[in-house]
C-alpha cells in the first residue's frame, strides 16, 4: 500500500510583515494572507491527494504575536483535515513556545501535539511510527536528541525535529546536533525544521528541512515548497510540493551602453516581462552597467522608482519592493572635469587606511543590528563584508558626485 505525508515548518503564521514594500497597502493584504494560502495549499493537497499525515515540525505561530483570529482559522483548517481522515502531528518550535495561543487553542481529536518529554504515535493500522519533542520554552540549548523513543523494528520511522543542526558563529544554538549523529540513528526519515531554507541533508537515512512555505522578505527570497513523502514497501521517495503565493525575488537589468530615457525605459521593461514570466513576485531590481544616463538616472532616482513601478503593474503579477542604482559612467567621463577631480578626491580620501578603518567600524555597527542569520547572508565571511564596505563607498561618492553635476549632463 502506498501512503504520503506530507512535511512543512516554519508556517509563521499571521508574521508581522517585515518587507519595505508594504507600504504599499493593495500588496501589504497580499503579503498578509500568504502564509495562509500556503496553509491553504498544503491542506486541500492533503485532502485532493488522500495524504494520511501532515506534519508540522515547528514555528506554525510567531513569536508573542497574538491573535483569537489566528487561532480559529487554524482549527477551522485542522477541522477540514479531520473530515478528510488525515492525521496531524506538531511539534513546537522556539516561536511556539512562547507564543500565548500555542497553548491555549481546543484543536479537534485528529491533531497530536507531542510534548516536551518527546513521544512515538502510529500512524493508524500502518506500519508507520511518528516521533516527536516539542520546546519546552523559547530556547532548547542541549540536544534533545535523548529523548526520542527508539524506532520500532521492521517499520517505518519518522522523527520530528525543530533544530539549527550546529548552528554557526553568532547564532543561537537550537536542539544542537549534527547531521552526522541523525544519520546514525535507526529512523527512515528526520522531518526538521528551523532554518527557513530547503535543504536535503541526506537520503539514507532522509535528512530534510522543507524550509518555510512562504516568504516574508527579500531576505527568504525564492520560491518555497512543502516536501512530500511516498512511503511504498517500507521505503520513501521524497518530492516537493510548490506553496507560495508569491515570491520575493532579487534581480537585475543591465544598462549597458543605453544612451536615452527609452532606451533604459525598453531595457527595463523587457527585464519585468522576463521576471513575470517566471510567476507572481516582489522585486528588489538592481540597475547595473556603464552607460551616460548614469547621472540622470542618479539624479532622477525617485522618479525612476515610481515609474518602474508603474511598468510592474501594468506588467502585471509584479510590485517593486527597492530598486538599487548600480550604475557608474563611462570612465572617460569621470575625470574630464572640475567635478570629476572632485569624485577622485573623495575616492582617495575613502579608500585611505584612516577612513576604511572607520568606515569598517560603522559597518560592523550596523551589520550587529541585523539577525544573525541575515548577517550570514549577506557577509560569510571577511572578504564578502570588504566586498559590501567597497560597494557602499563607491555608492555613496556616485550618489554626491550625481548631485553636483547638473541634470542636462
Amino acid at each position: 500500500m502506498t501512503l504520503r505525508i506530507l512535511h512543512t515548518a516554519d508556517l509563521h503564521l499571521d508574521s508581522p510583515l517585515r518587507s519595505l514594500a508594504l507600504k504599499d497597502d493593495r500588496l501589504a493584504a497580499q503579503v498578509r494572507g500568504a502564509s495562509r494560502h500556503a496553509l491553504e495549499t498544503m491542506v486541500q493537497y492533503c485532502i485532493d491527494e488522500d495524504v494520511a499525515a501532515f506534519l508540522i515540525a515547528g514555528d506554525l505561530y510567531d513569536g508573542q504575536e497574538r491573535s483569537a483570529k489566528t487561532a480559529a482559522y487554524l482549527a477551522g483548517q485542522m477541522q477540514r483535515l479531520a473530515d478528510a481522515g488525515v492525521q496531524v502531528f506538531y511539534i513546537k518550535g522556539n516561536h511556539d513556545a512562547e507564543n500565548p495561543i500555542a497553548g491555549e487553542i481546543a484543536l479537534p481529536a485528529n491533531v497530536h501535539v507531542f510534548d516536551g518529554k518527546g513521544g512515538m504515535v502510529q500512524l493508524g493500522d500502518h506500519l508507520v511510527y511518528i516521533h516527536g519533542v516539542s520546546f519546552r520554552g523559547r530556547h532548547a540549548p542541549d540536544s534533545l536528541l535523548p529523548k526520542f523513543k527508539a524506532p520500532v523494528p521492521g517499520a517505518v520511522n519518522i522523527a520530528m525535529l525543530h533544530t539549527s543542526l550546529m548552528g554557526a558563529a553568532g547564532h543561537d544554538s537550537y536542539a544542537p546536533c549534527s547531521v552526522a549523529e541523525l544519520a546514525q540513528t535507526d529512523f527512515d526519515y528526520w522531518a526538521l525544521g528551523h532554518v527557513h531554507k530547503r535543504q536535503v541533508h541526506g537520503q539514507n537515512p532522509w535528512i530534510v528541512m522543507p524550509g518555510m512555505p512562504q516568504g516574508r522578505d527579500i531576505g527568504e527570497a525564492g520560491p518555497k515548497s512543502a516536501t512530500i513523502l511516498t512511503v511504498q514497501d517500507g521505503k520513501i521517495d521524497v518530492s516537493k510540493l510548490p506553496t507560495s503565493l508569491l515570491e520575493f525575488r532579487a534581480c537585475e537589468c543591465v544598462l549597458d551602453g543605453v544612451e536615452t530615457d527609452d532606451d533604459v525605459r525598453d531595457a527595463l521593461r523587457n527585464c519585468l516581462k522576463a521576471e513575470a514570466g517566471r510567476g507572481a513576485a516582489i522585486l528588489r531590481l538592481r540597475l547595473t552597467g556603464q552607460t551616460a544616463m548614469a547621472w540622470r538616472i542618479r539624479q532622477l532616482a525617485d522618479l525612476w522608482q515610481a515609474d518602474i513601478a508603474q511598468m510592474a503593474e501594468s506588467i502585471g503579477g509584479l510590485w517593486l519592493e527597492k530598486l538599487i542604482l548600480d550604475v557608474s559612467p563611462p570612465s572617460s567621463e569621470r575625470a574630464d572635469s572640475a567635478v570629476g577631480e572632485v569624485e577622485q578626491l573623495m575616492h582617495d580620501v575613502a579608500t585611505s587606511p584612516a577612513s576604511r578603518d572607520q568606515l569598517g567600524k560603522e559597518l560592523d555597527q550596523m551589520l550587529a543590528l541585523l539577525p544573525a542569520e541575515r548577517r550570514r547572508d549577506m557577509v560569510p565571511d571577511e572578504a564578502a563584508q570588504d566586498a559590501l564596505l567597497a560597494r557602499l563607498t563607491e555608492d555613496a561618492i556616485l550618489t554626491m558626485v550625481a548631485k553636483m553635476r547638473g541634470q542636462g549632463e
